[in-house]
């Protein structure tokens, strides 16, 4: 992890660390690695714009997830210009199963759907940024300096959702983290075909 970034609560907040054979196989598919990075910053700025759109009376969901977007989106633009730069083709990939796999225990109706859906969020962003942390001491000089620079300014966002979870929840939202953070140690214990930023380990040959 980066001497310089306090993680702590990030990773108290995880249920497990990323098993060294998906940091591996995350070296071994370095452009698998960017071109699912982009999708994940593309689809982080679509799950916001989709609560703003859909919960128009949160003023306080709104104003984060505002910001929120528009910060996904500048990553985005970054991890372009990093794959146009190394001569990387911006292709289909096919989605992981790690947000769908969280976001199908969410509950169907409101309140808890939106706070399910704020948890999920929370989770995937901890987790994005426990990867950049881990793997961005095996990377180049240029990609490690700018997964470190991600840790910097996303490092909030998962607070950000686990607040407004809270504010939108009539009572303690304990037992659904504890859902979900089983979940997603499922997900991200769980060996799967194909390496993608949010994957489990490779299954082994």
């Amino acid at each position: 992890m980066p001497a310089d970034i306090d993680l702590t609560d990030i990773l108290e907040f995880l249920p497990c660390a990323t098993p060294d054979a998906w940091v591996q196989a995350a070296l071994a598919h370095p452009e698998e690695l960017l071109i699912d990075h982009a999708n994940c910053e593309k689809k982080a700025a679509g799950t916001a714009l989709n609560l703003m759109f859909r919960y128009v009376d949160k003023v306080d969901l709104l104003s984060k997830m505002s910001r929120l977007a528009r910060e996904e989106l500048r990553h985005f633009e970054q991890v372009l210009a990093i794959m146009k730069k190394r001569g990387v083709a911006y292709r289909h990939l096919s989605s992981a199963r790690y947000a769908d796999g969280l976001r199908k225990g969410a509950r169907s109706s409101d309140p808890g759907k939106l706070v399910d859906i704020l948890i999920c969020g929370a989770l995937i962003e901890a987790r994005s940024c426990e990867r950049f942390a881990r793997i961005a001491p095996h990377l180049d000089a240029e990609l490690a300096k700018f997964y470190t620079s991600l840790l910097k300014s996303e490092s909030r966002h998962f607070k950000d959702y686990l607040t407004l979870a809270q504010r939108y929840s009539a009572e303690p939202i304990d037992n659904r983290v504890a859902f979900f953070r089983e979940r997603e140690q499922d997900l991200i214990e769980s060996p799967d075909e194909v390496f993608r930023f949010h994957s489990g380990p490779p299954v082994a040959a």
